[in-house]
């Protein structure tokens, strides 16, 4: 599934982070703010080289989606101007990647999209790929 809508499509390239949402074995959610790269059919979200206080395969998004495959993005837009509010939701499945043509091609458009990994490793680290079953959307005006 891919947005339809224009301003849907500017609405995932204008915002910089998303909001992961992922479920655990305990069934409780968690969300994290990600980074993320969009080809037109799957997103991408980096495992990077930044400080994490566990090593990779130990965070709670990668265990997550290690046990429950099913996760939710959401891009917003907030203005102090309600009439300017827009939010898009994929829903989707997602897996980590750390080779092939699919992984290679969102270390490119990660790479592209940040300027900052000219400096943070993201080369031959894991990248979470979502591929949309279900887009929601919602903005305040049609302008």
């Amino acid at each position: 599934m891919k947005p339809q809508e224009p301003w849907e499509h500017e609405l995932i390239q204008a915002q910089r982070i998303a909001h992961l949402a992922t479920i655990g074995t305990d069934m409780q959610p968690a969300v994290v703010p990600v980074v993320y790269a969009y080809d037109g059919e799957r997103f991408f979200t980096p495992l990077d080289g930044k400080p994490k206080r566990v090593a990779l395969t130990k965070l709670r998004r990668v265990r997550d989606i290690t046990a429950n495959p099913q996760v939710a993005l959401v891009i917003d837009h907030y203005a102090e101007d309600w009439s300017r509010l827009a939010w898009l939701q994929v829903r989707g499945m997602a897996a980590i990647l750390d080779t092939g043509p699919i992984y290679e091609k969102g270390i490119i458009l990660l790479a592209e999209r940040y300027p900052q990994y000219a400096t943070v490793a993201l080369t031959g680290l894991p990248v979470i790929v979502i591929e949309p079953s279900v887009i929601r959307s919602w903005r305040a005006s049609a302008s």
